[in-house]
């Protein structure tokens, strides 16, 4: 089993700046994909960005590019997602997910864990 605890949410003003962080623990595995997801009230949960099991590939969904950056810290077991020129569409629950035995997957389908979420709301 995985657990993995989203943080770093918050209310932020248009143009600010919030960084999520996840922290894995639990099973581990040679080859997956971590990624964030993000899932506006009434809306179909949305790919944000991933990032492969060696952190030398990243993807960026292309509403965030530019402004949002995926991470990890393998030391810590923990990812990240930087954010700036946060914008009031941001706002959603922002979910971590792990896919185990894969590269990278844009689909939420293909992920088998989630975080419980983080609530980001941004002000006009």
């Amino acid at each position: 089993q995985v657990q993995l605890v989203e943080s770093g949410g918050g209310l932020v003003q248009a143009g600010g700046s919030l960084r999520l962080s996840c922290a894995a623990s639990g099973r581990t595995f040679r080859r997956y994909v971590m990624g964030w997801f993000r899932q506006a009230p009434g809306k179909e949960r949305e790919f944000v960005a991933a990032i492969n099991w060696t952190g030398g590939s990243t993807y960026h969904a292309d509403s965030v590019k530019g402004r949002f950056t995926i991470s990890r810290d393998n030391a810590k077991n923990t990812m990240y997602l930087q954010m700036t020129s946060l914008n009031p569409e941001d706002t959603a629950v922002y979910y971590c997910a792990v896919g185990e035995g894969k590269a990278y997957s844009g689909s939420y389908r293909a992920y088998d864990y989630w975080g419980q979420g983080t609530q980001v709301t941004v002000s006009s």
